[in-house]
């Protein structure tokens, strides 16, 4: 008879139909993928490459004229920096640019290109201290060109600040989640940092050079965060944990103060407007005869002038209108708290009088004295 914990484990066994060798390589597979936590890739040393490099590589950039003071400076540290990897620095103000280049010593084939990718952080803007970090095995960096997403300037300049945030509140936080330094300089955003930080830095800019508030994915970073730590969530889907933001695209078309509403059509033509003559026709004054005319308009101008008249008079005499004048409000009656006492105040006006002001004389001090020494004696 099976217990009835083995019960369970027969009807999977059962229910999977391929074969257990199968089963193996998929696990094996598995766990090949995971890496363990906390793993280091072994540095490479001249012991992996003997015979060194068969041709010399070289890499120049250039650098703007504001950071020749910089690179003046620390371009020492730069040089002394390469020389333990056995690479070669040459700064040329004259020409405004830097170059490095490998050499008989150097065993390492990759670090041309790291050495490549320091010049290029100190040309934009990145302090050595940062820069150095390059030179590292598990540190990467990606210069991200941002100048040529937003056509319009000013919206860029924006776009640019929102990613920076109020006194570059932003940017640290997307320093803390990601464990990258992010300097953002002209045309360029340059990130220094792992490769998966690196990868959401990069994420993070250009949505935000498409309009999206780099708020939203700190938020998701955040979240992410939290469910790394959890180890059974690891393999599992975080779809359902992320927010899902919607872009609304609002119109900002202002609206015109004049609606002209479009009638419904018709196919019979409007009706034909009135002429001055049908008019008169139907008022009656076709028929009367020329003073009577000029008559009828003096009189409507005279009504007019009496109308405007009147209105003005009215403005005028708004002026004589007196103002309607507040009740008059009885005085409340004192009461007993708010009562001064007039024989306190005397006393304290004596007692002030009485007092000496400066400091003693001489004999006071002796008196002061023998008074207080008296009075100790007494209290032994």
């Amino acid at each position: 008879m099976a217990s009835p914990a083995e019960e369970p484990a027969r009807a999977a066994r059962k229910g999977d139909s391929r074969p257990q060798k199968q089963r193996r390589e998929d696990q094996d597979e598995a766990e090949l993928l995971t890496v363990p936590d906390g793993w280091k890739e072994p540095a490479f040393c001249k012991e992996d490459n003997p015979r060194g490099l068969l041709e010399e590589s070289s890499f120049a950039t250039l650098f703007p004229k504001y950071r020749e003071a910089y690179l003046k400076e620390c371009w020492p540290l730069v040089q002394k920096a390469l020389n333990e990897h056995h690479v070669k620095a040459t700064l040329d103000l004259i020409e405004g640019s830097m170059t490095v280049c490998t050499t008989k010593k150097t065993f390492d084939p990759y670090i041309i290109i790291r050495a490549r990718d320091l010049i290029k952080l100190l040309a934009r803007s990145v302090s050595f201290e940062q820069a150095v970090r390059i030179l590292q095995d598990d540190v990467a960096c990606d210069i991200i060109k941002i100048g040529s997403l937003v056509r319009n300037k000013e919206r860029f300049v924006k776009r640019r600040q929102r990613l920076i945030g109020p006194k570059g509140s932003t940017l640290k936080a997307l320093e803390l989640l990601t464990n990258c330094y992010v300097m953002v300089q002209g045309n360029t955003v340059s990130a220094i940092g792992p490769f998966s930080g690196l990868k959401e830095v990069r994420k993070v800019v250009l949505d935000t050079m498409k309009n999206i508030h780099p708020i939203y994915n700190i938020k998701t970073l955040m979240i992410k965060r939290e469910l790394a730590k959890d180890s059974e969530l690891r393999s599992q889907s975080w779809e359902r944990f992320l927010p899902q933001f919607k872009h609304k695209n609002v119109n900002k078309r202002k609206e015109p103060k004049k609606k002209s509403v479009k009638k419904e059509y018709t196919p019979f033509p409007p009706p034909q407007p009135e002429s001055q003559i049908d008019k008169e026709l139907a008022s009656g004054e076709y028929f009367l005869k020329a003073n009577q005319k000029k008559r009828q308009k003096m009189e409507a101008i005279k009504a007019k002038q009496a109308e405007a008249l009147t209105k003005k008079q009215e403005e005028r005499n708004k002026a004589f209108i007196p103002p309607k004048e507040k009740p008059a409000m009885k005085p409340k009656p004192a009461t007993t708290e708010t009562k001064i006492d007039v024989a306190a105040i005397k006393e304290k006006v004596k007692k002030a009088k009485t007092k000496k002001l400066g400091a003693l004389t001489a004999e006071e001090v002796k008196l002061k004295m023998e008074v207080d020494e008296k009075k100790q004696k007494r209290k032994k």
